[in-house]
């Protein structure tokens, strides 16, 4: 079967490591694929990365896989082949033919300098072939560079380098020579022009030493800077629907990227890009920074996804929960679901009650219907389950009180109780969506009859706050308060309305207290 992940980033340069740690941090589950084909491998440093300045480009990528596996990221090495979305996510074919699935994708591929057709040329990229200032500046400071025209950016970029050098020449190649004002400028600043086509880079030992001319002339040079056309690594991204957009800079287009918003979002839902793919101009700082945004963008969408889930099951749950099919299905999944003792609370304030008429509700397996049976009751006891009224009439035997306890198969709300037919009511843990709840407590307080009781015990809302982990469905739980506030002071009596604590342990064997809401009021 496929693996499937929250999120899978696809490139692991320094946007891709850096969302998807912040993921991983955020307790997502998080693949990265990764061809191990970094722009910048070429480079001896990164520079401008504030605490990390002068790392060698792969020590800076090996620290930062090493801190996404830490949180449990995955790493797969290769690439992906094709990418395809569908209702629950996307699903990813990689070159090794292996699938994998995520509900989110980051796309961190970055991008492919193609260079000028110099022999040479390519060979020194990234070494003494530079393309950045603020990258490789301070290493060739004072140094003799060439500035390889090969745009309308030419004249832009030599001026730049001369910030780092007084000996910076510009290479007309095959660009026109400079107008009058362009010279002008360049000659203010020492930048000697050297017309002609470069046929080739010199080397020397392993150092670039100069180009060669096409008519056979050798400048002598240290560096050779150029303005390679960026594009970027997008196929995976083209086939979902994106297209790169150009990029200009003083009216010129100076390359390609994927366009997106702040966070890296794409116009296809679910897509979020990062680093030079979106980015053709960002640093290796700016692209962690760019990878981080979009991480936490990307869990801020899975989470709101998870919580419509979560309130889609919500609502189920509260629709179904306590309905009589699951309560036949919580019954029938066990041989025995409670205790066989009878509530403590209905002991505690039953116990010293004369015995009438009582009214058992959600009887359940009938340990307080037999209790009550015992000690003289006559008692009607009530159940939306069959299976546990079985149960209960099976105990009522066992303990010689079957001829004292009416089991009845009933839902309550469907068909109430006779008004002023019990001297005692017990709702023992009724927990139900509230306008229900207050509806048929509304008519339990009607059954019962003048100077009888009623006893209303709940889960408290505090109970939400402990390890216990509860059902959590906080909106069924109540107070006695509640519940007494609901009676008419004028025909009822409230004896006890209080939270009543309870030790307990919750599923890791911790002792905890619970607290029981326990109404109990008297009828006048």
């Amino acid at each position: 079967m496929d693996e499937t992940y929250d999120v899978v980033v696809v490139g692991g340069g320094a946007a891709g490591l850096s969302g998807a740690l912040a993921l991983s941090r955020a307790r997502r589950s998080v693949l990265v694929i990764d061809s191990g084909e970094p722009r910048n491998a070429p480079a001896g440093h990164v520079h401008n990365y504030l605490g990390r300045e002068g790392t060698p480009p792969g020590e800076l990528l090996a620290i930062g896989r090493g801190e996404v596996a830490g949180y449990g990221g995955r790493f797969r090495t290769g690439g992906v082949r094709t990418a395809t979305r569908d209702d629950d996510g996307f699903h990813l074919t990689l070159d090794d033919g292996s699938a994998v699935r995520a509900r989110r994708l980051l796309v961190a591929t970055g991008l492919t300098d193609e260079l000028p057709d110099v022999p040479g040329l390519a060979q020194r990229w990234g070494r003494d072939v530079l393309h950045c200032p603020y990258c490789h500046g301070w290493e060739v400071q004072d140094r003799r560079i060439g500035v390889l025209a090969t745009g309308p950016m030419g004249v832009h970029q030599a001026e730049m380098w001369r910030q780092w050098s007084d000996q910076v020449l510009f290479l007309l190649h095959d660009a026109p020579a400079p107008d009058e004002e362009t010279a002008e400028r360049l000659a203010a600043r020492g930048i000697a022009v050297v017309p002609g086509p470069v046929a080739e880079v010199e080397v020397t030992g392993d150092a670039l030493s100069g180009v060669r001319l096409a008519d056979g002339r050798v400048v002598a040079l240290d560096a050779v800077v150029v303005a390679s056309r960026t594009v970027p690594r997008a196929d995976l991204l083209v086939g979902l629907g994106l297209a790169p957009e150009e990029v200009t800079m003083g009216g010129h287009v100076i390359g390609t990227q994927i366009p997106a918003d702040a966070t890296g979002a794409t116009t296809v839902a679910g897509v979020w890009v990062a680093g030079n793919v979106a980015d053709i101009r960002g640093q290796v700082i700016a692209s962690a920074a760019a990878g981080l945004t979009a991480g936490a963008a990307i869990n801020a969408d899975l989470i709101a996804e998870d919580t419509r889930a979560a309130v889609s099951a919500y609502r189920e749950i509260v629709a179904t929960a306590f309905e009589e099919p699951a309560w036949e299905e919580r019954y029938r999944s066990k041989p025995t679901v409670w205790s066989g003792r009878p509530n403590p609370q209905l002991v505690a304030e039953a116990a010293d009650l004369s015995p009438g008429r009582a009214l058992d509700v959600g009887s359940g397996e009938g340990a307080d219907a037999v209790w009550l049976a015992e000690r003289g009751w006559s008692v009607t006891a009530v159940d939306i389950s069959t299976t546990a009224l079985a149960r209960a009439a099976e105990h009522a035997d066992t303990a010689g009180v079957d001829d004292r306890i009416e089991f009845t198969h009933a839902d309550l709300r469907d068909k109430p109780p006779a008004e002023d037919a019990y001297d005692l009511v017990s709702a023992q843990f009724m927990h139900l969506p509230l306008e229900q709840r207050r509806e048929l407590f509304a008519r339990l307080a009607a059954a019962v009859a003048p100077g009888g009781t009623l006893l209303v015990v709940g889960h408290h809302p505090s109970d939400l706050w402990t390890s216990a982990r509860r059902m959590h469905l906080p909106d069924m739980m109540y107070t006695a308060e509640d519940v007494a506030a609901s009676l008419d002071p004028s025909r009822w009596e409230i004896v006890t309305a209080e939270a009543r604590p309870r030790a307990a342990t919750d599923p890791e064997g911790t002792p905890v207290t619970l607290h029981d809401a326990v109404l109990v009021a008297r009828r006048r």
